[in-house]
């Protein structure tokens, strides 16, 4: 053998040493990152969600490490946590003059009262008017009306909030009242806003030149101190004029098809308000306003306006990543174990938690008519799969569901409990709602209004196809396999 020869083989046989010694190593640390994860993984977090990353990380160790570092955490960062705990203070603070002293008029529902200001640190308050708002367009314009009537101060908060041809009369309102010398801030979301690339670089644009304070909630921060899991968002919906008249609700500030080029619009449905519960709102709005601004704008709130009777009592729950708790979800579920004879859901995104769902079993099956609205049309694939992998245990346990007539995607968000309890917001019913969005939610305790909302489900029902329970069970198996696989990254939170 060649000297040459040789030293090839020599080398071969280090290289082969050193290869094996690294596939060992990589084996050690793949092995390791497992055991960490068994350590790491399960702590405070369902055990559905729990079981589902930890799956991922025994499959692929590494890839699933670094997802779960990315997505694995719900919560905002430490300092962002440290500002709401803050400022619930603060909203406890700002409510606790507009709160209803007697407190035996909604008697029925006197824990859920409880409950929502526990989690909440809102009181029950009142309002002194209260319309139910369903015309997308109308909706806007109203808005748009009430701001040209502005004498002092605006707020508004969106998820989504851009000018295009429908939202132009909104903005020129905004314009107006800015040259009359009226202040007006606006907080939307950074990712549910900049999507839209054009109409949201037009609305920074115009607003700036008008001289409104504008902020985005919630932008991307991979790096650094401050970290953000980049999907967390700001879903809330409201809006404040002088203290005095307020808006919340499913919809955004977007053209009705929202710039999509299939078929699909939307039906939305909103709440406009004067009295006391404004002032709740403003508090949720000078709360996020801080988080993201570090400015305490407390002081521009006006004194709630007491003009007129109180015509019914309510209460606001915002909820979200900063809070402890989910927020939305234990007040959801309360509401169900409350029923007696009657829920309604209207919600376009029903993805439920695991107590949430039993909560609803449970009360089809002691007897309480239970009835889901849906959309035949899906905006979002994974969810829309997602939703209907649960159709088949709640038919199995008599529930009615109904599916709203393409091409319009039902978008409102709200819940009826025997006619005398109204839940309406910007939350929808799964789990990123739950968990990951800043959400808001206004609980109505009357009779008159509750059943004013079972009326507008009542319109929707009768604009939509019963889901018969023969048929679905014996759809086609791969449209089963699609809905089971959604409905396993569902839990990935």
């Amino acid at each position: 053998m060649s000297e040459l020869a040789m030293v090839a083989s020599e080398w071969s046989t280090v290289l082969i040493g050193y290869a094996a010694q690294l596939t060992w190593l990589f084996l050690l640390i793949e092995w390791l990152l497992r055991l960490l994860a068994l350590f790491v993984v399960p702590r405070n977090r369902r055990p559905t969600a729990g079981l589902t990353w930890l799956t991922l990380i025994f499959l692929v160790p590494i890839p699933g490490w670094i997802l779960y570092l990315i997505l694995g955490s719900f919560k905002l960062p430490h300092r962002r946590r440290m500002v709401q705990k803050n400022l619930d203070s603060v909203l406890e603070r700002l409510s606790a003059n507009v709160a209803v002293k007697n407190k035996a008029t909604p008697a029925d529902h006197q824990s859920l009262i409880t409950l929502s200001q526990s989690l909440s640190h809102m009181p029950l308050t009142s309002a002194t008017a209260c319309d139910v708002l369903t015309d997308y367009h109308q909706i806007i314009k109203k808005i748009a009306d009430d701001i040209s009537s502005a004498q002092t101060i605006v707020h508004l908060e969106y998820y989504t909030f851009v000018v295009d041809k429908e939202t132009e009369p909104l903005f020129a309102a905004i314009e107006q009242a800015r040259a009359r010398g009226v202040q007006v801030r606006v907080l939307y979301d950074a990712f549910g806003t900049r999507r839209y690339l054009r109409p949201s670089a037009a609305m920074r644009r115009r607003l700036l030149a008008a001289g409104v304070q504008v902020q985005s909630s919630l932008p991307l921060k991979l790096i650094g101190h401050g970290y953000t899991r980049p999907d967390l968002r700001n879903h809330r919906k409201l809006v404040t004029i002088d203290g005095r008249v307020g808006y919340t609700g499913s919809q955004n500030i977007i053209a009705r098809h929202y710039h999509r080029r299939d078929s699909i619009v939307y039906d939305e449905l909103v709440v406009r308000l004067e009295g006391p519960i404004v002032a709740q709102l403003d508090a949720v709005f000078a709360a996020d306003w801080f988080a993201e601004t570090s400015k305490d704008v407390t002081g521009d709130i006006p004194t709630p306006s007491t003009v007129g009777s109180p015509q019914l009592s309510l209460q606001l729950l915002p909820s979200g990543p900063g809070f402890d708790d989910e927020n939305n979800l234990k007040i959801f579920t309360a509401a169900m174990y409350d029923a007696a004879r009657t829920i309604t859901i209207v919600n376009p995104y029903f993805v439920p938690e695991e107590s949430l769902l039993t909560a609803i079993e449970s009360a089809a099956k002691r007897g309480v008519k239970v009835t889901l609205v849906n959309s035949s049309v899906m905006d979002q694939w994974m969810v829309g799969h997602a939703q209907r992998s649960y159709y088949e245990q709640l038919l199995q346990a008599g529930v009615d569901i109904y599916w709203y007539n393409s091409p319009v995607l039902l978008h409102s968000k709200f819940l009826v409990i025997d006619d005398t309890l109204a839940l309406v917001g910007s939350s929808n019913m799964d789990i990123r709602s739950f968990e990951l969005d800043h959400e808001l939610t206004l609980l109505i305790y009357s009779q008159h209004y509750a059943q004013q909302l079972q009326k507008v489900a009542d319109n929707y029902i009768s604009a939509s196809k019963k889901v018969n329970k023969k048929t679905w069970l014996s759809r086609r198996r791969y449209k089963q396999l699609l809905d089971n696989i959604a409905r396993l990254t569902s839990s990935l939170q």
